[in-house]
């Protein structure tokens, strides 16, 4: 049972006993414990809960958090206070803003006033038998007294503070994606009437953060951003991030960015060597294109959205690639079938690798299309077919076979056993994002008219083992 320290007179005899207690512990000779308080039960969640009177908050008023509490504590010379502060590093007070040791007000200079965590340390006997002997090497008596702390806002964590005010029994919502200075979040339906404290607690308990919004619709299908509103900080969304080892710059409200997608990114720039050849069909402001660039990868990559076309440009000179990177501001489709149609034939008869990255998960299975029939006036080559990495959105029970079959259908060929397929992450209940990697088949790219087909309502091949895992 968790236990905190409160004030009471006790008897001469109650005093023996305690002490007693401490004695048959084995602590030390000197253990014993303060005649002026003894030790009550209470629950963590109660100590270090806010007044009642904050619940159903809207604007934040700080000064409603403070309260008194007490805690245990030890009086220490400050000649042994860092080697005793090592050893006791787990059964000091923890809190956000707190200090662990504070000036002895009652003995010399020489002394200072350790604050120990009251769910930890109860009593004398609540150190463990290393903690006990090391207080015993340092001629420190475990001799446990009570210190009243004050507990502010400051001292609260951000789920405390608003656990405390929303609502009981309704969902806390404290997480987001961090994109720069920006805090991203995704608010409920019953959080909206908090939604400025929200924003203003989330700001104050995470440096860095100066800004903090809400998105209010979907993902635009098209240019892929979505309206936000600002619910605490600075109306600046020019943010700047650095993903694996890359800085890149944008207006956040213009353009897709999602940092969950950087294991995704380093998976299949990894996969890029030099001298490649890389098309990045929805490129947004770079996160595949220039990673690949920094590869020695020749790069064609393309966007839509004109905010995201400026913010590709600017990043590529930003991490001086602008050589090794040819922008386009097109229609995927349009892409695929103009400088990707033009750079193809002599590709194919070289020795680099040429990879097709498809990342728009809400609609770049139905863009697979666009390849068919794509080289039907060329010379067929059977030889460094390109690689397709192809992105869609599941909500069906085998998501797998889902997207292979989608991808199958807009081929207009059934894939058979030149696949891999695996989930990104998962987006919301019941729906995975997925990559289905392919090399683009012959029979597609070389097709012409009269030989396009729909792929049969057979389900493809399971798919093969492969050693790569899904992160």
């Amino acid at each position: 049972m968790l236990r905190i320290l409160t004030r009471i007179v006790l008897s001469g005899e109650n005093q023996r006993k305690l002490k007693s207690v401490a004695w048959n512990k084995n602590l030390c000779s000197e253990a014993s414990v303060s005649a002026d308080f003894f030790l009550k039960p209470i629950m963590e969640n109660q100590l270090y809960r806010p007044p009642p009177e904050v619940r159903g908050m809207t604007s934040l008023d700080k000064d409603a958090f403070t309260q008194t509490i007490t805690v245990p504590a030890l009086r220490v010379p400050t000649g042994v206070l860092n080697k005793v502060m090592k050893s006791l590093k787990k059964s000091t007070i923890q809190r956000p803003g707190m200090p662990r040791v504070i000036q002895d007000k009652e003995e010399s200079s020489g002394m200072r006033v350790v604050l120990l965590d009251p769910h930890r340390v109860s009593s004398p006997s609540s150190f463990s038998e290393a903690e006990a002997e090391a207080l015993r090497a340092f001629g420190v008596a475990a001799e446990l007294h009570s210190h009243e702390l004050k507990l502010t806002y400051e001292n609260l964590k951000c789920d405390e503070v608003l656990e405390a005010v929303l609502p009981q029994g309704q969902d806390v919502t404290s997480g987001f994606s961090r994109v720069g200075h920006i805090a991203h979040m995704n608010l409920r339906d019953h959080q909206l009437p908090f939604k400025n404290l929200i924003g203003q607690v989330i700001m104050d308990k995470n440096p860095g953060v100066t800004c903090v919004v809400n998105k209010t619709n979907i993902i635009d299908s098209t240019y892929r951003n979505f309206k936000m509103e600002v619910l605490a900080g600075e109306e600046n969304m020019v943010a700047k991030v650095k993903e694996n080892g890359v800085t890149y710059e944008f207006d956040f409200s213009r353009v897709y960015w999602n940092p969950r997608l950087s294991t995704e990114h380093q998976r299949v720039v990894e996969r890029v060597e030099r001298g490649d050849a890389v098309f990045d069909v929805f490129a947004g402001v770079g996160p595949f294109a220039i990673p690949a660039a920094r590869l020695a990868a020749t790069v064609w990559a393309n966007d839509l959205n004109p905010d995201s076309y400026t913010w590709l440009q600017h990043n590529c000179k930003l991490n001086k690639m602008e050589s090794r990177t040819k922008t386009f501001n097109l229609d995927g489709r349009a892409f695929i079938r103009g400088p990707l149609r033009q750079e193809l034939p002599a590709l194919l008869l070289g020795e680099a690798r040429v990879h097709v990255v498809m990342n728009l998960p809400a609609m770049a299975l139905e863009f697979l299309d666009a390849f068919r029939g794509l080289l039907k006036t060329e010379t067929p080559c059977y030889q460094n077919l390109p690689t397709v990495y192809c992105y869609g959105f599941s909500k069906d029970d085998n998501p797998e076979q889902d997207v292979v079959d989608r991808a199958s259908r807009s081929l207009g060929f059934t894939l058979k056993n030149n696949y891999f397929v695996y989930s990104v992450r998962n987006v919301a209940p019941n729906k995975d994002m997925m990559c289905v990697r392919f090399t683009l088949p012959k029979e597609v790219l070389f097709c012409s008219d009269d030989e396009l087909t729909e792929p049969s309502e057979e389900p493809a091949p399971k798919k093969q083992k492969c050693e790569e895992t899904a992160q």
